[in-house]
């Protein structure tokens, strides 16, 4: 496309990085240039756009000349590392990793909640954590209606938020498990397999490193430095799709009916709320869609200006390779 974008996808023989390539296709995103790039172990190997075979490169200091947008997915050391000096080389960086998240400079955008942060970059625009964006997709709707006053929330996350390796994790102590084999646990602290894990990196007060970033991310996103927030993250043996136990406090009273309207209307949500039909998200629904399922929607008994809901996103779409797409069409003004 003579017209497009030359564009550079970092970590593209990854998860998010193999899912960055199908949403920019499925999107027909405008591009004139593909260049992919991963680790020096993937070097030499091909991926696979728009019917065409790419030959990965090395990403090195070299690799961002002629390039407009460059979307990393690669780590945060990599992006603390070569993020400068795409930007130094003309790129905008549009990074998924948690290396810029928190810096004031860089803004954190979900493009449904805060797009003309994404248009205020000094050359890095950070994507939020993968459970932050599934949580905070039907927050913004109520603080729109009744004005958040707290949040509780536990959230339950798929393995293959975790990388390739908590796939395979899953994968392999599933096959022992039903062959009647020893399970052993190399990736995860414990096994993963018919389990659930509530831990993590413990970094402060007890908190999990997830549970931080879940909290100083929604309250970046929102523009709500002070609103309360209570987070619990837990790995579950499932394989993709985060799902998410929100307890919304909102200044002025929501209704429950008024609450299913809001999120119907609100663009990225799709409402999936009938339990009288076991209709309700669960990640077997919604993994590969691009909405955030939301239902099981009630008042809850115990605070008169509180609700419960359930909310479900596929981890690896909209809360990672479609959330940068999104945020690479905004600055282009693309959609």
């Amino acid at each position: 496309m003579a017209n497009g974008q030359r564009i550079a996808v970092i970590g593209a023989t990854g998860a998010v990085g193999q899912t960055t390539l199908k949403i920019l296709e499925q999107r027909k995103f405008p591009i004139r240039e593909l260049r992919a790039y991963a680790s020096a172990r993937s070097a030499g190997t091909t991926v696979t756009f728009a019917g065409e075979s790419i030959k990965v490169e090395k990403l090195d200091a070299n690799s961002f000349k002629g390039i407009d947008i460059v979307l990393f997915s690669a780590g945060s050391e990599q992006s603390r590392e070569f993020a400068p000096i795409a930007v130094k080389a003309g790129a905008v960086v549009v990074d998924k990793s948690n290396a810029w998240r928190m810096d004031p400079d860089v803004p954190l955008v979900v493009p449904e909640i805060n797009p003309a942060a994404a248009r205020n970059h000094k050359g890095i625009v950070a994507c939020p954590n993968c459970t932050t964006i599934v949580t905070v997709m039907p927050l913004k709707p109520l603080h729109d209606l009744g004005r958040l006053k707290r949040v509780v929330a536990t959230s339950f996350q798929a393995v293959s938020g975790a990388g390739v390796n908590g796939i395979a994790e899953l994968r392999e102590q599933t096959m022992a498990w039903s062959k009647g084999e020893p399970i052993k646990s190399k990736f995860f602290a414990h096994q993963i397999a018919f389990n659930l894990i509530p831990a993590g990196d413990f970094v402060e007060g007890g908190y999990t490193g997830e549970e931080i970033k879940l909290v100083k991310e929604i309250r970046k996103i929102l523009d709500q430095p002070e609103l309360p927030i209570s987070a619990t993250t837990v790995r579950v043996p499932v394989f993709t799709a985060h799902s998410i136990s929100v307890n919304a406090e909102t200044e002025r009273k929501i209704a429950a009916a008024d609450a299913r309207k809001a999120f119907a209307d609100f663009p990225g949500i799709r409402l999936f709320d009938d339990p009288a039909q076991n209709r309700y998200p669960m990640p077997i629904v919604v993994e590969g869609q691009d909405d955030c399922f939301v239902g099981r929607v009630r008042e809850d008994l115990s605070c008169p200006n509180a609700l419960n809901f359930w909310v479900v996103g596929d981890q690896l779409r909209k809360g990672a390779a479609l959330n940068g797409v999104q945020i690479a069409e905004l600055l282009i003004g693309a959609r």
